[in-house]
């Protein structure tokens, strides 16, 4: 049978006052660190509003993507790479409605750009120019959830050591539209945790994401042109000692439409060591990972030296003698 998840709401937060740099009140933004908190200790997601995201926005965007994806096969698939995640997706016989490229740290002048030139010969100035507008908006809302989140937690004293040893990684996606006699569900990303700090996801109207609950139900991400689905990932629930939750999420594809989707994801930046913050362990919460590398992690992933899906940093970094633990959602507010 198909997938039968029917759209609902998600939490949604709205975040235009702060992006327009308008004047807000004290009360104002502890009511966004205490929406975004809530959200991702108890569902690890939440949608996120902002201002600027109008139609002809959204248009200009998902035409450049169309552009890029209707390239020939053999353009896209000189983009490629040694690291993880980096290189041309597609052609997979497990997933063979998706496909997908990268452009590493595009929020830095000059590399959308750089990407743009190699895949046209002669550039594409409206594809750079549609893929920077939405990196700015993408990258700002990256650095504010993960400095309210430290806030919320009362750690703003690792904000400046986490922010300034992040990386990014910005991929674009399509999901080929499923034949019209299709009545059942299709498969266009298998479910996974993803394997970063925090990831934002900006698609159009077509549906089929879905994000699982921790009571293991699967919910349909309700699509919006103005509005962004953010989730945590596997490094960002390591650091915060099991207290923000990092969700299985998918891909499943009913219609003729093809889905565009744009992902920014964080991660540290190599040869940086996360660690659990002190003040997150205590006798009732005991220490659940111990310090990594998240490059070393990866090097064991992709050999295969731990699995790559189900608690792979567990695996990996877990401190073997914890027990798993629960926060109550009063603790940290």
């Amino acid at each position: 049978m198909g997938s039968e998840t029917p759209p609902i709401k998600l939490p949604l937060i709205d975040f235009s006052k702060i992006y327009s740099n308008e004047e807000s009140t004290q009360d104002e933004w502890d009511s966004i660190k205490t929406q975004v908190h809530e959200a991702l200790t108890e569902y690890g997601f939440f949608r996120a509003s902002m201002a600027g995201m109008s139609p002809e926005f959204a248009s200009s965007l998902f035409s450049s993507l169309d552009q890029l994806f209707d390239l020939p096969l053999e353009t896209k698939q000189k983009s490629i790479s040694d690291k993880p995640f980096h290189g041309y997706i597609g052609n997979s016989p497990t997933m063979p409605l998706y496909e997908s490229m990268a452009i590493p740290d595009a929020q830095v002048a000059g590399e959308v750009e750089a990407f743009t030139n190699f895949v046209w010969a002669h550039g594409n100035p409206e594809f750079s120019k549609s893929i920077r507008n939405i990196c700015d908006k993408l990258y700002w809302l990256d650095r504010m959830v993960r400095k309210i989140i430290m806030e919320s937690l009362g750690l703003q004293q690792y904000s400046d050591d986490h922010m300034n040893n992040t990386k990014h990684l910005l991929r674009v996606a399509k999901y080929k539209g499923v034949d019209r006699d299709e009545t059942d569900s299709i498969t266009g990303l298998t479910s996974h945790i993803d394997k970063t700090t925090l990831s934002i996801l900006y698609q159009n109207k077509v549906e089929g994401l879905e994000l699982q609950t921790r009571a293991g139900e699967w919910i349909r991400v309700e699509q919006s042109l103005d509005s962004f689905t953010v989730f945590s990932g596997e490094v960002f629930h390591a650091w915060s000692n099991g207290l923000l939750h990092a969700p299985y999420h998918r891909v499943m594809m009913t219609g003729n439409e093809a889905r565009y989707s744009l992902g920014l994801f964080s991660v540290p930046k190599p040869g940086y060591i996360t660690r659990v913050p002190d003040e997150l362990v205590d006798e009732e919460h005991p220490l659940l990972f111990n310090p990594f590398d998240y490059d070393e992690f990866l090097k064991h992933l992709f050999t295969g030296k731990i699995g790559a899906n189900k608690d792979a940093l567990g695996a990996y970094c877990g401190a073997k003698e914890a027990e798993l633990t629960t926060y109550s959602k009063s603790e940290f507010k």
